[in-house]
């Protein structure tokens, strides 16, 4: 019998070694430098160049799928029979403050901290190791294995539809991209962009909103916001640091040239899990509902404070929950504030239950967000995604994890959405164990190593128990 365990920590230095290779590139969507060959940007493009060189060096057979995918496989079998281990080369931006800069892998107290060590390319690099074990130990296979990377995973999975488009997707496998023990059922989302129904217009107030910027990404909570106001401005800075001590959240504010600047720093975390971070827009919204605003900067800060901690949806009427994955969640992600056309925009994701009405839940946002001016500008929607509890590959990973770890292989629900819904029969698999902090999407995001190395042993006994 193989000692999976010990397999991993044998190769321990070469994991590293060649994880190391791939955190230092700074994989993040740049369609600026885009071209035919690396359509998400530079960066991203030699992320997937750097797998692929990988992984057929280890021996087996690559693809490059027109720069959005690529597909390393072991064994010629029946196609009909290949087990799919899906992950993504791609990032989110490495906001807030680093006590090491993100693309330099850093080793501390046994943790690895880079942008991407646990989201994704920890958790990918372990499931290729555990491939290579399986391998190198010459174990008998009757089915196929196939790595597919990903390029654009964090910003609408078009990577996913190409590849999916353009290849055979294999029917059944997992995505290393969450948490153990396993989730096999993922929310869908519904992803509107809130505009103003009318272009502002100029109007005498005390106080003049001029510019408001907060968030990166519609998934990811933001961790600063900046506004600009104009007027009577020295009351608001005078009450600003009593109101940061209050909420407990680092805020400056100053003036310059008659105009006031506030700046607030919240809590990063995952748009799946709104309520794990603190949202410096909305945050910086609150301290300024009272403010005597013109009428398009007062409409606009009155529905972020709608939305302020409104994890569940129910200031804004869309709050709904099921017994398969719980209830809605909605996380304000990009805020935008300016008095030209086109500059003002509210963007949510709101990961919606299995079971959840797409067109009642657009219908209520409507109906609340009339009230302060605003229309839904458009929408990004994707399903949810459900695999039975009775099916093989369920059991097959629940006996993996278990073998490994002593632990009762849970079945677990997320919000998030992981490549796993691209197969009828995919989870998402790992790699963030039980009680274990998760920090995709924060500063300082890490993987504990031997949790890494954990990992990629239960992926090796997994792969040969899919595969055997």
């Amino acid at each position: 019998m193989i000692d999976w365990q010990k397999e991993a920590e044998s190769r321990r230095e070469d994991l590293l070694r060649d994880l190391d290779g791939l955190l230092r590139i700074p994989s993040i969507k740049d369609l600026g430098s885009a071209s035919r060959k690396r359509p998400m940007g530079s960066a991203v493009g030699e992320a997937l160049d750097y797998m692929l060189k990988l992984t057929e060096s280890l021996g087996l057979d690559v693809k490059n799928v027109d720069g959005y995918a690529g597909h390393a496989q072991y064994g010629n079998f029946d196609p009909e029979t290949t087990i799919g281990i899906l992950g993504h080369v791609d990032v989110v931006p490495a906001a807030g403050t680093w006590t090491s800069p993100p693309f330099e892998p850093t080793i501390r107290g046994g943790k690895l901290y880079a942008r991407g060590a646990i989201d994704d390319k920890g958790p990918t690099i372990a499931a290729l190791y555990g491939l290579k074990i399986v391998k190198e130990s010459g174990l008998p296979l009757s089915k196929n294995v196939r790595l597919i990377f990903g390029t654009d995973e964090e910003s609408g999975m078009s990577c996913m539809h190409h590849y999916a488009a353009n290849e055979r997707m294999p029917t059944e496998g997992f995505a290393p991209d969450a948490e153990f023990p396993m989730i096999y059922a993922e929310k869908g989302q519904f992803n509107p962009t809130l505009v103003p129904k009318e272009q502002p217009k100029e109007t005498k107030s005390l106080v003049k909103l001029e510019t408001f910027e907060s968030g990166l990404r519609i998934n990811m909570v933001p961790e600063r916001a900046q506004a600009v106001l104009s007027g009577d401005v020295r009351p608001l800075v005078e009450a600003f640091e009593d109101f940061c001590r209050a909420h407990r959240v680092k805020g400056e504010a100053e003036i310059n040239a008659g105009q006031a600047m506030f700046t607030v720093t919240g809590v990063s975390a995952h748009g799946s899990e709104p309520a794990a971070g603190v949202n410096a827009g909305t945050t910086l919204a609150l301290f300024l509902q009272d403010a005597s605003l013109q009428p398009e900067g007062k409409s606009f800060i009155g529905l972020l404070n709608a939305v302020h901690e409104d994890f569940h949806g129910e200031r804004i009427g869309i709050a709904c929950s099921d017994d398969v994955t719980g209830p809605l969640t909605v996380n304000p992600g990009v805020l935008r504030f300016g008095m030209e056309e086109g500059d003002t925009q509210i963007g949510l994701t709101a990961r919606c239950p299995v079971q959840a009405d797409y067109g009642w839940i657009k219908a209520q946002l409507e109906e609340t967000i009339d009230g302060f001016g605003f229309r839904i500008s458009e929408v990004r929607e994707s399903g949810s995604h459900y695999v039975s509890k009775d099916e093989p590959i369920i059991r097959a990973l629940q006996t993996a994890y278990a073998e490994m770890t002593g632990d009762e292989p849970t079945l677990l629900t997320t919000g998030g959405a992981t490549y796993a819904r691209f197969m009828e029969k995919g989870v998402a698999f790992g790699a963030c164990f039980p009680g274990k902090e998760m920090t995709a999407h924060q500063a300082d995001e890490y993987i504990e190593i031997d949790d890494l190395l954990k990992a990629t042993a239960i992926y090796a006994r997994a792969i040969y128990e899919l595969a055997k």
